[in-house]
C-alpha cells in the first residue's frame, strides 16, 4: 500500500520534494475519524510516548516522594535541547532521589539546541549524559526504581521490572500484545515497541480525555499534561513545535514528537487523539503534518510556527513547505 503525499516542498513555481506518510485520528467515544495511508503497519513511536513512559513516575508516588514539581515532571516527558536549565533540572531530579549522573543509562551526546551546543563548546565543556535529550526520562525512571526499591542496575533493559511495568501499561492502554517481534531499542538505549498508528491514536484519545481507561492512568496523565503546559520550554525547547503550541494552547493541545518522523498527541476538550508517521523520517514533514492537524481543529494555531516559508541565507523567500492536496482534502472533509 502506497502512502499519500502529506507534505510538499516548493522552490519557485515548482514542487521540489514530497513527503509521504500515514495518519490516524481517533475519537475516544466515536472511534476512527480519519485514516490516511497504511495505519495498520507497526510503527516505533520513539519519543512520542515519553509521557506514557513517565506514568509510573506519577502512579508509583515517586514524584510526590521526591518533591518533583512541574519542571521535573515536564522534563521526564521531554526531548530537550540541552540548555543549562534542562541539565540543572535533570541533575536536581537525581539529587532528590540520592542518585548521580553516572547512574543514567542514556549516554552522552552534544546538545540538540544549536545555542546550547555553542555555549557548551565555548565553555570548553564536554557533553555529559545530562545533555542527552532523554536525561529527564531516564532520571524519572531511576527515581521510580529507587522509590519502588527495585534494582537500579540495568533499569533500561527490557527484562528489568521498570521496563516491564512500562510495557504492561502500554499493552493495557492499547489492548495490543507486544513482543520481541516488534521491539527495538531507542537512541537512548530504552526498549521501544512498535504498534499500528490506529492504536497509538486511540491510546492518546483515551489518555487526553480520561475516557475508557483506569482512573489511575487518567489522573496521572492529567498531571503530566499539566506539567508540560506549565513548562512547555522544558518539553522541547525555544522555537520547537511542541513548546510553541503547548505554550499557546495550554489545556487544549498536548503533542509530542518522536524520531524518524513520528508525532502523537491529542485534544482533551474534544476527546481526540492523533498519530502519524512520515515515511522518510524527516522532522520538517512530521512537524508540518502535525501542525496541519492542530490548525484544522484550532484556527488560533495558524501562523504560530511560520513553517510555510523557506528563505535563503539572506532572507529572500525562495519556497514553501505546505500540506499536500490529499492532506488538505482529507482534513477539509473531517467532521466531528
Amino acid at each position: 500500500m502506497s502512502n499519500p503525499i502529506l507534505i510538499e516542498v516548493t522552490r519557485g513555481p515548482l514542487v521540489e520534494s514530497v513527503h509521504t506518510g500515514a495518519i490516524a485520528i481517533v475519537s475516544a467515544t466515536a472511534g476512527p475519524l480519519l485514516t490516511m495511508g497504511n495505519t495498520c503497519k507497526p510503527v516505533f513511536p520513539r519519543s512520542a510516548i515519553k509521557a506514557i513512559q513517565a506514568l509510573p513516575l506519577i502512579e508509583s508516588g515517586a514524584a510526590e516522594r521526591y518533591g518533583y514539581g512541574d519542571a521535573q515532571i515536564a522534563l521526564a516527558c521531554a526531548s530537550h535541547t540541552g540548555t543549562r536549565r534542562h541539565t540543572q533540572i535533570a541533575q536536581a531530579m537525581l539529587d532528590a532521589a540520592g542518585l548521580a549522573a553516572t547512574d543514567l543509562g542514556c549516554g552522552a551526546h552534544t546538545p540538540l539546541g544549536a545555542k546550547a551546543a555553542k555555549d557548551l563548546w565555548r565553555s570548553g565543556g564536554e557533553p555529559t549524559q545530562l545533555h542527552n535529550n532523554c536525561s529527564g526520562k531516564h532520571a524519572g525512571m531511576l527515581a521510580t526504581a529507587r522509590h519502588l526499591d527495585i534494582p537500579l542496575q540495568g533499569y533500561w533493559q527490557p527484562s528489568h521490572p521498570m521496563q516491564r511495568r512500562v510495557l504492561d501499561t502500554i499493552q493495557e492502554l492499547s489492548g495490543v500484545e507486544l513482543g520481541l517481534d516488534v521491539m527495538g531499542f531507542d537512541g537512548c538505549s530504552l526498549p521501544n515497541w512498535a504498534m499500528p498508528l490506529d492504536d497509538m491514536a486511540s491510546v492518546f484519545a483515551k489518555l487526553v480525555s480520561g475516557t475508557g481507561i483506569d482512573q489511575r492512568h487518567a489522573a496521572a496523565f492529567k498531571r503530566l499534561m499539566a506539567a508540560c503546559w506549565a513548562e512547555p520550554e522544558l518539553v522541547a525547547g525555544k522555537g520547537r513545535a511542541d513548546t510553541v503550541v503547548m505554550a499557546n494552547l495550554p489545556g487544549r493541545v498536548f503533542m509530542k514528537t518522536g524520531a524518524e518522523g513520528v508525532y502523537c498527541g491529542g485534544f482533551p476538550e474534544l476527546g481526540i487523539g492523533f498519530a502519524l508517521k512520515i515515511d522518510d523520517g524527516t522532522t520538517r514533514a512530521s512537524a508540518g503534518t502535525a501542525m496541519s492537524i492542530v490548525e484544522h481543529f484550532f484556527a488560533e494555531a495558524k501562523g504560530l510556527m511560520h513553517r510555510d516559508i523557506l528563505k535563503s541565507w539572506t532572507g529572500i523567500e525562495v519556497g514553501t513547505i505546505r500540506s499536500g492536496p490529499a492532506l488538505k482534502k482529507a482534513l477539509a472533509g473531517l467532521k466531528l
